[in-house]
């Protein structure tokens, strides 16, 4: 719960102007970046743009385990012909429960305070009452949160206030995922908007918050300089909405239509670290070893040689993935460890002074790793392909993934697969961690493989994530 709150609590410093990122504004298919939000609104039962500015707060309370947003939205319709102005004040409260059994979280939000008034024209309309209902699941897996939710909603407004009430009806849910590489949350929203004169309307909203890194190359545009290109990480975040109504137009018949917004927000750019070993340029594996090089995964003393066809050492593997996972363990302060119990290793050829024990060690706590002969974890011995899959798959909690017992994967190697290493087997050929036709599981996994390996974990986390997430729920035009 610390690690989902302190998560939470980092969004809100690196965005505090705007909104945490990966979560849409409120629920009504609003879009935004820094400087403008805006939305379509329904009410009078015409598609009416509004724009305008977006104010949000959040504030986690850890002691209680609980989230406040407040949202103060103004607006007016982009029309200029037709007059109006939106406000909008709503706070919700969302309570954290957690099972650390299950490694699992429950979130539950409520709407504390309401106010609304939408003026169009002659015509004003004032939110008497806000009913509203929204549960998540989160489950914790090491390298990304998972969660999906569902909604349940309902709002009164009163016209020009005893012409008539118009009663909009939500139901919908949300799914979504946040990890160091990026996060993406989309919900879709079902509205049922009640009119006055007893007509019905129909708005489907489907609205996408994605924040996305990816690493560019940029080369040097000069020759005589001490090293060649580097690579720069970008960060981007857009959100993207689509609605399709269909609203009373008289006579029995309806309006039909669809409409999309979308916004994003100014990039960020990052210079990293630039790799100068000498037994890689050329050598197959160049770009993974320096990809990961320059975001310190491998943090190799030496710059000279890599050794891209040495085998990797267990300890050296696992302290890469929790790096490329981002996860970094919580190691005590120094000046309170006289006061603290007793570490005591999970492991007894591992010491607690090790440099990487701190890794070793919360790799064990999250399950990604298990011993070898009950304690002995073996750092210095080289590990197998097979056992280095089954790491980055259990990072991603995707152990369960695979089909029942009794199928084969796509490798003509299937039957040398050891029992234990099948299920991650499959799932990582599924979800593109591994690629080809022959596996040679039980073969030592070399420093060239586990880059492989390991950018294209990465890959999966910046990529397939967010086009599952977002590419295929949304449909672009």
């Amino acid at each position: 719960m610390k690690r989902i709150l302190a998560l939470f609590l980092f969004n809100i410093i690196l965005f505090t102007s705007v909104v945490s990122f990966g979560a849409p504004v409120d629920f009504a298919g609003g879009v935004h970046n820094e400087y403008e939000y805006e939305e379509l609104v329904f009410i009078t039962g015409e598609p009416i743009k509004f724009v305008g500015e977006v104010d949000i707060k959040e504030k986690i309370r850890e002691k209680d385990n609980t989230k406040t947003t407040n949202y103060k939205i103004t607006l007016h319709p982009e029309d200029t012909s037709i007059e109006g102005k939106l406000t909008r004040k709503i706070t919700y409260v969302t309570e954290y429960t957690e099972d650390k059994n299950k490694g699992q979280s429950i979130g539950q939000t409520s709407v504390t305070k309401y106010s609304e008034s939408i003026n169009i024209d002659d015509d004003k309309y004032k939110l008497e009452d806000y009913q509203f209902s929204k549960s998540d699941v989160i489950d914790n897996r090491p390298a990304t949160y998972f969660y999906t939710g569902n909604i349940k909603g309902r709002k009164y407004y009163s016209l020009n206030k005893n012409e008539g009430k118009i009663i909009i009806d939500i139901t919908g849910g949300n799914v979504g995922y946040e990890n160091f590489w990026g996060s993406t949350e989309t919900q879709r929203v079902n509205q049922i908007i009640t009119y006055p004169d007893g007509k019905q309307g129909i708005v489907k909203t489907q609205t996408s918050d994605s924040l996305a890194k990816k690493l560019v190359y940029s080369d040097n545009d000069v020759n005589l300089i001490s090293f060649d290109g580097g690579y720069v990480r970008t960060t981007n975040q857009e959100v993207v909405s689509r609605y399709d109504y269909s609203l009373p137009a008289g006579e029995g018949r309806n309006k039909t239509g669809t409409k999309n917004l979308s916004k994003k927000m100014s990039s960020n750019i990052e210079r990293l670290i630039v790799p100068k070993f000498r037994d890689v340029p050329g050598h197959w594996a160049e770009e993974y070893i320096e990809k990961l090089y320059s975001l310190d995964v491998f943090d190799d003393k030496s710059m000279t040689f890599f050794v891209p066809e040495g085998p990797i050492t267990r300890k050296e593997y696992i302290v890469a993935v929790m790096k490329a996972s981002d996860i970094e363990p919580e190691i005590p302060v120094k000046k309170n460890r006289r006061k603290a119990p007793k570490e005591v290793s999970p492991f007894s050829d591992v010491s607690i002074d090790d440099k990487d024990y701190y890794y070793i060690k919360e790799a064990y706590d999250i399950g990604i790793i298990n011993g070898r002969h009950t304690d002995l974890f073996r750092p210095k011995e080289t590990l197998t392909v097979a056992e280095g899959v089954t790491m980055l798959i259990r990072a991603l909690g995707f152990e369960t993934k695979a089909p029942t017992p009794g199928y084969y994967t796509k490798f003509s190697d299937d039957r040398e697969i050891p029992s234990w290493a099948k299920d991650s087997v499959y799932v990582a050929k599924e979800i593109g961690i591994l690629k080809g036709n022959k596996l040679n599981p039980n073969k030592p996994l070399s420093r060239a493989e586990a880059s492989q390996l390991l950018v294209n974990f990465l890959e999966f986390l910046e990529k397939d994530l967010q086009k599952d997430y977002r590419e295929n729920i949304i449909l672009f035009n």
